[in-house]
């Protein structure tokens, strides 16, 4: 079971702007520590070790926080609708676009999802399965 992400960011305040835009409307909690921005699901009983927990940081090698070349990481979004929006948040928030909301037939017939890059370019999914599509 997965239980944590760790994100690099070169500047934790601008990295956390986006992902507060992102992840507090899917209903984490943020919380700050040195140095790090921490994003938990409330009800978990061990809510920094996952799962789900999002910790944002600068790398702990010192050196420049790039974005993976082949990773993504993934959140489920409850509606279309909320989709969008945290969509369009995550880019006035300093994110990139990197795919509209949309249908993905090529993944299921309901599979709607939204793409992102963060200020460091790491790539993010935004999907929701919720609803099919209607024809």
């Amino acid at each position: 079971m997965l239980s944590y992400i760790t994100i690099g960011a070169n500047d934790v305040p601008l990295s956390e702007r986006f992902y507060t835009a992102v992840l507090v409307p899917l209903g984490y909690e943020k919380t700050g520590q040195k140095d790090a921005a921490v994003y938990t699901l409330p009800d978990g009983p061990d809510r920094f070790n996952g799962p789900g927990a999002v910790y944002v940081v600068k790398p702990f090698d010192g050196r420049a926080a790039t974005g993976g070349n082949g990773s993504m990481n993934a959140f489920r979004v409850s509606t279309q609708a909320l989709l969008r929006t945290v969509h369009g948040a995550g880019i006035a928030a300093g994110g990139t676009d990197e795919g509209a909301p949309g249908f993905r037939a090529q993944y299921s017939k309901n599979f709607f999802v939204g793409y992102l890059r963060d200020p460091v370019g790491n790539k993010l999914a935004l999907f929701c399965t919720a609803e099919e599509r209607k024809e």
